[in-house]
């Protein structure tokens, strides 16, 4: 048996060791393999885990070389690879807090017309996902914001920058983002009609008339305006949306609001 003198020196041994993992452990933890690289070797790196799709590393790889190449190209490339790697990361809100910030620092950036495409594409959703073969959502039957913001980003790109490359692409992302906020309007026009508040229908569907000229949902609007003054016994104004109908869809005029409601698929389109 141990006596108290060797279990004393055991427990005093075991203590030592303990505290000396520990201290290992932790300098092991701060421990950063990248702290002598070159700003291009850090680059290098970050670059090769997002062309690997390792976004989480690429990410952290990139925050390094902003601050350690601060002021060059190099840290704007990072900022905007960064963004990149947080949009396909699934992080569209940081993805556009970081292009936010690089276009307020940056102005004169050569890769700012860049900065407000990857805004516009990391707000842009074409995509319902799987639920919405269960749900049979619209996609204009969502929140809107990121749309706008997304329309408004591609906006800014062509008012600034017209020819540049991305351009093309930001006005037919601009198109169907046109129709899907037009139905969304539509959408809320026709849940006023519905409930019986004409008057508000009529408002919402005109709203969405003087703001999305010329998109497939105008129709429905017009509709909806059309069939609310019926409603409302409102004859001269009810046949004046009727001409208009006829004019502007000269091939659907006698057309049935239910019956426009039932086969609407615009979006499947795009």
């Amino acid at each position: 048996m141990l006596g108290l003198n060797s279990l004393s020196r055991l427990l005093v041994a075991f203590v030592f060791g303990a505290v000396v993992l520990a201290l290992t452990s932790c300098a092991s933890s701060n421990y950063d393999e990248t702290a002598d690289w070159k700003p291009e070797k850090l680059y290098a790196e970050a670059k090769d885990h997002l062309n690997g799709k390792l976004y989480e590393k690429a990410i952290s790889l990139y925050e390094k070389l902003e601050g350690r190449a601060a002021g060059s190209i190099l840290s704007q490339q990072a900022q905007i690879e960064k963004a990149y790697a947080q949009y396909k990361s699934g992080d569209p809100i940081m993805a556009v807090s970081t292009l936010d910030r690089f276009i307020k620092i940056n102005p004169a950036s050569p890769a700012l017309d860049y900065a407000y495409y990857l805004k516009g594409v990391a707000n842009f959703n074409d995509d319902l996902g799987f639920l919405s073969n269960f749900t049979k959502q619209d996609l204009s039957e969502r929140d809107q914001k990121a749309a706008k913001e997304s329309f408004d980003a591609f906006r800014e790109l062509l008012t600034k920058f017209p020819n540049s490359k991305y351009a093309e692409d930001a006005r037919l992302r601009m198109l169907y983002e046109v129709n899907v906020l037009a139905q969304s309007e539509v959408n809320v026009a026709r849940y006023y009609f519905k409930k019986g508040a004409y008057i508000a229908a009529i408002n919402r569907a005109q709203s969405a008339i003087n703001e999305y000229r010329g998109v497939p949902a105008i129709h429905e609007a017009l509709l909806i305006i059309r069939d609310a003054y019926d409603h409302l016994g409102l004859t001269p104004l009810k046949e004046d949306t009727q001409r208009i109908i006829a004019s502007t869809f000269p091939q659907a005029q006698d057309k049935k609001l239910e019956d426009f409601i039932k086969t609407r698929s615009w979006w499947q389109i795009w």
